[in-house]
């Protein structure tokens, strides 16, 4: 239903032969990638202690598993499936004792191969024998970084076997009979997976639809047979599993029943409440999924429905949570450069973890600690996917890029087709790689000096420290001493110094972003380019080279100015020891960033007194890093460092900056976004600023 026809030979399809070797060689190199995710997820399982890993199937299907035992499968609450999913696992107990680990984390493994196939097989039509080709390993390889798939291979859950069958049932079976038996045996297992049913229903696929729920009660009414005392517990006792498994609240369960448990609402009101906004989310995303299925994109429907079911189940823990990853197949966004923003949202919030997304501060505490289920919600209920007929669907709005700067080396640029882009870059985006930027900026100065804070690797940081004062005393440069007790003998210098080194560090980079942002977007990009090359080396140098900084530095006689007096005598001292690793001192970021501030505003500024305003804050920085004993002089040259190979990367990737307006093709010349306007605004008011007339002005004015 959802496949097209291929054919050709993939040299044939992509401009001849070299370029069709170029495109095998793609095509491998993504299967190498998902072999090696798929090699990397079993070692993990398989080499951990036999005693953490696989813990629920040693908890359902071991020797002392509850499908062992002679009572309830639910005395103890740690079996969460429905009774004829314990009836299915019965007959694996013996096998599960024998060799328990290898064959369910291959048999799962396999699961997830064929999961990523049949998904790349349902994309909506039409899409190009390029990316029929390459969807497969991609889809695979987003399945094993996901979180679902991880917990699941770890926990040895059976959570992939639901989704599996729904998705075989929608895009394999050959009958609605097939389709039928399919999703209700996958609904037996998961009863929220019901809600298939009403789609196959309005979607004119009736007779499935009543062997979906034929088949789901067959399964239930043998299970209440075989095991009659299990049934009710789980069904009346618990009202379809609730209560199972582990606590409702926890941040694990992302469905809106523990959202509303986890905001304070308990007992009859939380119930009502979470009734309603349970039938609101599925009735209305319910007539989205047909909406769009009968537009031709029944994955896209079916993701829809499933991140409905994981919205409204009672529990959805983390390794049931697939549906949303499969929502990345809907198409948001008219302009060419926000199509790929829903789709590196969703896969931001399956693969990473929520302190990664968020700081831990109580405001983004209700985001941070439901983001999974956020993401559920919107992809059922408002996220406004394009139909096929829509103009935008297979042509989006195109990219304006800028003309091209003549660069001085014949090689200049090395990456062509990383063309300067004239249109504003999506903020949401921007924030989000800000946001995981400084995440990984953390997290590397954390492990920089190897046990942190510990005794080695403080000894390790206070010999380079001693290193890089010999040196600086070789070069008659050491000016730490001097400079940290005159600036702590005038009380208004230290006061002003000691402010600055707290305040400015990310305020002027973050507002000089933000101007660029809204008045010029080519120059943002270009300057937003150099400043992640520069925290990237910046990175690197604190993982190969710990130093402690002066402060930091034994018998060297510094006064810390800024956190207080350093006790010696303790194996961690100093104010901020507990939250973060003092020994990342080389290079220093706060002359980076500052320095990079003072390029930034002199090349883009137009006014005289506002390069030097720019131009005077990296010389109160370094002042302020040497003065209150924080860096080394030779910290501040590794910042300059890094500063001058970020912009040197830049340009030798992209070329020089952009400074003129884009070429207008007959395309797009209809096509006027707010980017495009304030650069052209910019142009026009500040010719100063551009070292040549723009080659397209006179077919703008012309336009």
């Amino acid at each position: 239903m959802a496949n097209a026809e291929h054919g050709g030979r993939a040299g044939e399809a992509f401009g001849g032969a070299e370029a069709g070797a170029r495109f095998r060689m793609a095509r491998l190199g993504l299967w190498a990638v998902a072999a090696i995710l798929a090699v990397r997820q079993v070692a993990a399982v398989l080499s951990t202690p036999s005693g953490e890993r696989l813990t629920d199937l040693e908890t359902w299907v071991g020797p002392d598993g509850v499908l062992h035992v002679k009572g309830s499968l639910y005395d103890s609450t740690q079996f969460t499936g429905t009774p004829f999913g314990g009836l299915v696992l019965k007959p694996l107990t013996r096998a599960a004792e024998q060799a328990l680990g290898w064959g369910w984390t291959f048999g799962t493994l396999l699961l997830v191969v064929a999961l990523g196939l049949v998904a790349a097989r349902a994309l909506p039509q039409p899409v190009s024998r390029r990316t029929s080709l390459l969807a497969a390993p991609v889809a695979i390889s987003l399945l094993m970084l996901s979180l679902p798939v991880r917990n699941t291979l770890w926990l040895g859950q059976t959570s992939i076997i639901p989704v599996l069958l729904v998705l075989l049932g929608c895009f394999a079976a050959r009958g609605q009979r097939d389709s039928g038996l399919c999703i209700g045996l996958a609904a037996a297992l998961q009863p929220a997976l019901l809600l298939f049913a009403p789609l196959l229903w309005f979607t004119g696929r009736r007779r499935a639809a009543l062997t979906t729920g034929a088949t789901f009660a067959a399964c239930t009414v043998l299970a209440w047979a075989a095991m009659p005392h299990d049934s009710y517990t789980y069904w009346v006792h618990h009202t379809a599993g609730v209560g199972l498994g582990g606590e409702a609240d926890a941040l694990a369960n992302q469905s809106l029943h523990g959202a509303l448990l986890r905001f304070g609402l308990s007992g009859p009101p939380e119930i009502v409440l979470y009734l309603a906004l349970a039938a609101g989310v599925a009735t209305l995303a319910l007539r989205r999924a047909v909406r769009y299925a009968r537009d031709g994109q029944l994955l896209l429907a079916v993701a829809i429905t499933g991140c409905a079911v994981v919205a409204v189940s009672p529990a959805a823990w983390q390794h049931q949570l697939l549906w949303v990853l499969l929502a990345m197949v809907g198409r948001a966004g008219r302009r060419a450069a926000d199509r790929s923003v829903w789709p590196v949202v969703v896969v931001l919030v399956m693969t990473l973890p929520a302190k990664a997304m968020l700081p831990n501060q109580s405001l983004f505490v209700p985001v941070r600690d439901n983001m999974i289920l956020l993401a559920a919600l919107a992809a059922a209920t408002v996220v406004p996917f394009l139909s096929r007929t829509a103009p935008e669907f297979l042509r989006p709005v195109p990219t304006d890029y800028a003309e091209p700067v003549p660069a001085r080396f014949r090689q200049v640029p090395l990456a062509a087709s990383l063309r300067r882009v004239l249109t504003r870059p999506d903020l949401f985006l921007e924030l989000v790689a800000m946001r995981l930027v400084y995440f990984v900026y953390q997290q590397i100065r954390l492990a920089a000096a190897g046990d942190g804070n510990g005794t080695s690797g403080r000894a390790r940081a206070e010999r380079h420290g001693y290193r890089i004062h010999d040196i600086e005393r070789f070069l008659h440069i050491d000016i730490e001493h001097w400079a940290n007790h005159t600036v702590y003998g005038i009380g208004w210098l230290r006061s002003f110094l000691d402010f600055y080194y707290e305040s400015f560090h990310f305020v002027v980079p973050l507002t000089v972003l933000a101007v660029l942002y809204v008045r010029r977007p080519v120059d943002y990009r270009w300057a937003r380019t150099a400043l992640g090359f520069a925290t990237a080396f910046a990175l690197i140098g604190f993982w190969l080279y710990p130093l402690a900084p002066p402060r930091l530095t034994p018998g060297l006689g510094i006064i810390d100015t800024v956190h207080g007096p350093q006790d010696f005598a303790k194996p961690d001292y100093g104010t901020l020891t507990e939250l973060t690793n003092q020994y990342a001192a080389m290079p220093s970021l706060h002359f980076g960033w500052a320095l990079w501030c003072g390029i930034v505003i002199a090349v883009v500024a137009p006014k005289w007194w506002l390069k030097v305003l720019g131009l005077i804050h990296p010389l109160f920085t370094v002042s302020a890093i040497i003065g209150t004993g924080n860096h080394w002089v030779l910290d501040a040259v590794g910042g300059a460092a890094v500063v001058g190979a970020g912009f040197g990367v830049g340009y030798l990737l992209q070329g020089p900056r952009a400074r003129t307006a884009p070429r207008r093709g007959a395309g797009n010349c209809a096509t006027s976004h707010d980017g495009v306007a304030d650069e052209r605004r910019r142009i026009a008011a500040f010719p100063a600023d551009r070292s040549e007339p723009p080659p397209g002005a006179a077919s703008t004015a012309a336009g």
